[in-house]
């Protein structure tokens, strides 16, 4: 109903969308392009992106310059969307489809009486707003010229629209105009329809004279977004648009563009650090990011299956998402999380520490989450946990002699001590004669500390020693080999292996094939013998292997053929057996 009153403003309006507010009512902001909106994507956690369009009308099929009604209107294929209303909003210069291609002349019985050019105008400034023609734009149109009464059904999709899954925050936006703004503001609210429950996505009806966008023509116009999205468990929706203003005096307005849009925010994980040792921790972070409107997105949920061999923690859960809930129990392979994310607001985090105790790479995807709601599966996320980087300690040499008046230092040493660093040292001595326990021949020994493809260490130390003849004969042999082998595994444990060969070993005339570790042999008056000697050495990291240990009744000591080998943790001390 027109009126040429004072303007005055509506109390508990809402609040006007500036660009680049945090928290919104309403989004009054530039046109939603229709179809082929990107949605949120996996890999730009924190950046919201603009909705997805799954369902838009405009209004324009089949339309040229005889305006009719809404109920008389087919969408394109392959929707063929049709539309029904209130009987209210069908009368009264109510319901048409109108286009400043209209004829001059209102349409028969449409009860618009001289206002006729003023319902085309809206139609014109909406394709205006839009960026496409005004002269050929067409709207659904209100110039209300009786009370219509509140809370009637403005428009309502005849079929149910697919939205092609389950589980999915939704909301609608329109473009809307309105004139007459010093009297009655309309006041549009939308509902998802479920079957037969309608269900609203506005916690404040869109008033487009309180909040244009801008004004054109003096027709103030702008687009609007509802502000509470719905977590709406079907995959097939049905659109109502209600008008809560009861009055004619004023509720002059047009909509166009009617768009259900898909605002479920994007989830997103990644770990950080991506790659740390067996036993330490990686953060596990969950990024949930809203869609590009900013709107609450209450209740969704997810639960994710860590892969085989990765586990929680004993570090708490952290979360900076509003209402959350983490379950997260140390030591478990599940983690469930349920939050809000607040109007305004772009993302929020949940952060999870994860450890393993072996040694390998775990990949989560969007296939292990195990149930969802509300939210988009992440893209793939992935965590190193490598072999700790243990220290190298080998050593070998082919004999030393300790007594008590002096001591030969080791013969032939290969060393490769105490470091982090791969390497190989080794040695060679052609002969050598112990003063008065007699002789050796050719000594080679060699130490290495090695790293293979997948970070695992091995430490080795060898020592051979040919032709020996010791105590005047008594002890034998043509060649004897040692062997020390401290290897790493994929969770950081240590094993240990010593080996001792020997060719033609006699002792006091025995004949020695093959002997047990620690086999000793007493020769009267003479000398203890010990054979295939081995010691634990670095607490259980390493070994230490004699291939002869001989301690004569004199006080002399003879080791020949000794060889080492240990991995030990960074800032212990290196064995020095």
């Amino acid at each position: 109903m027109k009126s040429s009153h004072a303007r005055f403003h509506v109390p508990g309006a809402l609040r006007r969308v500036l660009a680049g507010a945090a928290t919104l009512a309403l989004t009054a902001s530039a046109v939603v392009a229709q179809g082929g909106t990107a949605a949120a994507a996996p890999g730009t956690p924190g950046v919201p992106q603009a909705p997805a369009v799954v369902f838009a009308e405009d209004f324009e099929n089949g339309q040229g310059a005889t305006p009719i009604l809404i109920t008389g209107y087919t969408g394109a294929a392959p929707a063929g969307q049709t539309y029904t209303a209130d009987p209210a909003w069908l009368t009264a210069c109510n319901g048409w489809i109108a286009s400043q291609r209209n004829p001059a002349t209102e349409p028969a019985n449409s009860g618009c009486g001289g206002w006729w050019t003023s319902v085309k105008q809206l139609a014109g400034t909406l394709g205006q707003w839009a960026g496409g023609n005004p002269a050929t734009n067409h709207a659904v149109t209100a110039y209300t010229s009786a009370n219509p009464g509140s809370g009637k059904t403005q428009l309502e999709a005849v079929r149910p629209v697919s939205i092609g899954a389950p589980d999915r925050f939704l909301t609608f936006s329109v473009d809307a105009a309105e004139v007459n703004c010093h009297a009655n503001h309309a006041k549009l609210g939308f509902y998802l329809l479920d079957g037969s429950t309608a269900v609203p996505t506005f916690t404040t009806p869109i008033e487009p004279c309180a909040h244009p966008s801008t004004t054109i023509n003096g027709i103030g116009v702008g687009t609007y977004t509802s502000d509470s999205p719905v977590l709406f468990g079907g995959s097939t929706v049905g659109l109502r648009l209600v008008n809560f203003q009861a009055s004619g005096y004023g509720n002059d307005a047009a909509f166009d563009n009617v768009r259900i849009l898909d605002v479920t925010p994007q989830l997103d994980a990644g770990y950080g650090p991506a790659s740390v040792e067996v036993g330490a921790e990686s953060t596990l972070t969950f990024t949930v990011t809203n869609t590009s409107e900013l709107a609450v997105k209450k209740g969704w949920s997810f639960r994710e299956k860590l892969p085989s061999g990765l586990t929680v923690a004993a570090t708490a859960p952290v979360t900076d998402c509003a209402d959350a809930t983490v379950t997260a129990p140390a030591g478990g392979a599940q983690i469930g999380v349920t939050g809000t994310l607040a109007a305004g607001k772009a993302s929020c985090t949940v952060k999870v520490a994860v450890t393993s105790a072996r040694a390998g790479t775990y990949t989560t995807c969007a296939g292990d989450l195990t149930a969802h709601a509300g939210i988009i599966p992440p893209g793939c996320a992935e965590v190193r946990f490598v072999p700790p980087v243990l220290v190298f300690d080998a050593h070998a040499h082919g004999g030393r002699v300790t007594t008590p008046l002096l001591g030969v230092p080791p013969l032939a040493p290969s060393d490769i001590t105490c470091t982090r660093t791969a390497g190989t040292d080794d040695a060679t001595l052609a002969r050598a004669t112990p003063a008065g326990l007699g002789t050796l021949g050719v000594i080679t020994t060699t130490a290495s500390g090695a790293v293979d493809a997948a970070g695992l260490r091995t430490a080795t130390a060898t020592a051979t020693t040919a032709r020996l003849s010791l105590l005047d004969g008594l002890v034998t042999a043509d060649e004897i080999t040692s062997t020390a082998k401290a290897q790493g595994d994929d969770s950081g444990d240590v094993s240990t292996t010593g080996r001792v060969e020997l060719t033609n070993l006699k002792v006091n005339g025995v004949s020695i094939v093959d002997p047990s570790a620690g086999l000793t042999i007493d020769i009267p008056l003479v000398a203890k013998v010990v054979i295939n000697e081995r010691v634990a050495i670095a607490g259980g990291n390493g070994i230490a292997v004699n291939a002869i240990h001989i301690r004569t009744v004199a006080g002399a000591e003879i080791v020949i053929s000794h060889a080492r080998a240990a991995l030990t943790v960074p800032g212990k001390p290196c064995p020095t057996a």
